[in-house]
C-alpha cells in the first residue's frame, strides 16, 4: 500500500462517528442551549423585578410630590387664618366666640396635614441651615451666636425628608465695630 492510500484511509476512518458519539455530541449541545436559555429566562426575570421596583418606587414619587403640591398651595390660607387669629385678644366675647371656631377648622387643616406626613418645624434658636430657611433679616446682636435664627417671620413645612416650604426668618449678625464704639 502507498502511502497516499494509508492516508486516504486513515482519514475515512476518521470521518466515521459512532450512533453513541453522535448523541453525546447532541447531548453537550441541547445541553448548552439550555443552559443558554436558563441564564436569558433568568436576566428577564431579574429585569421584570428591577421594572417592577422602579415602578413602584416611581409610584411613591409621585404620590409623595401629589400630596407635597397640594399642601403647599394650601399653607398660604392657613398662614392667613394664623396672623388673623393671633389677634384676637381685644375682641368682643361673641367674635372670641367665632374666633374659638375659625381656630377649630384652623386645627383640622393641620391635623389633616399632619395625617400625610406634612409637619411644620421649628425655627428659632436654631443654627441657620439654607436647606430648611430663608435669611429676610440680619439683626446685630450679642445676645445670642452668630448665625442663629433669632425670629421666624414664616413657618417652614417639610413632608418626610423633602422641604415643601422654607422658614422665613431673622438670623443673628455680630455686632458692628461702630455699634460697639457707640
Amino acid at each position: 500500500m502507498s502511502t497516499e492510500e494509508q492516508n486516504h484511509k486513515e482519514t475515512s476512518e476518521e470521518k466515521i462517528v459512532s450512533p453513541a458519539e453522535l448523541l453525546q455530541e447532541q447531548l453537550t449541545q441541547k445541553t448548552a442551549e439550555a443552559v443558554d436559555f436558563k441564564d436569558k429566562y433568568l436576566r428577564a426575570l431579574a429585569e421584570m423585578e428591577n421594572t417592577k421596583k422602579r415602578l413602584m418606587h416611581e409610584r411613591t414619587e409621585l404620590i409623595a410630590y401629589s400630596v407635597s403640591n397640594i399642601a403647599e398651595e394650601m399653607l398660604g390660607p392657613i398662614d392667613s387664618l394664623e396672623n388673623a387669629l393671633a389677634f384676637t385678644d381685644n375682641l368682643s366675647e361673641e367674635m372670641k366666640n367665632w374666633a374659638i371656631g375659625f381656630k377649630m377648622i384652623l386645627n383640622q387643616f393641620k391635623s389633616g396635614l399632619e395625617n400625610h406626613g406634612i409637619i411644620s418645624y421649628e425655627s428659632k434658636g436654631k443654627p441657620f441651615d439654607p436647606t430648611y430657611h430663608e435669611a429676610i433679616e440680619m439683626v446685630e446682636t450679642d445676645t445670642c451666636k452668630e448665625g442663629t435664627v433669632i425670629e421666624e417671620l414664616m413657618k417652614g413645612y417639610k413632608h418626610d425628608k423633602r422641604v415643601i416650604r422654607v422658614a422665613k426668618v431673622k438670623v443673628a449678625k455680630k455686632v458692628s465695630k461702630e455699634e460697639e464704639k457707640k
